[in-house]
């Protein structure tokens, strides 16, 4: 019986450790903004724009715009594969280039 309820303990927080890992964040989207994992040529969105810089008009667009203008960095800029639609990555890296905006900053 304590094995049975260690076990459902553990299950219960490794559900909870991968449901939190997934929840989108602007901290996760400034740790994919910084990494070379999108694309396939060496490059991350901060080679082109350090600290987001010239980003910040973008970064005041609507979210489904932003979304576009993600994808198409991603696929032409650093040959990698577009975020589906929806996806917690793509939702992230939205958040933190919100707060790049000039709104957010002043």
């Amino acid at each position: 019986m304590k094995m049975s309820v260690a076990i459902l303990t553990l299950l219960a927080v490794s559900v909870s450790s991968a449901m939190a890992a997934v929840s989108p964040s602007p901290e996760r989207g400034k740790e994919l903004f910084n990494s070379t994992a999108l694309g396939t040529n060496g490059k991350s969105c901060a080679s082109c724009h350090p600290g987001g810089s010239g980003l910040e008009k973008a970064a005041a667009s609507a979210p489904k715009k932003l979304e576009k203008v993600v994808n198409q960095c991603i696929v032409k800029a650093l040959k990698g594969k577009a975020l589906p639609a929806g996806s917690p990555d793509l939702a992230s890296l939205v958040s933190y280039l919100k707060t790049l905006s000039p709104a957010k900053t002043k």
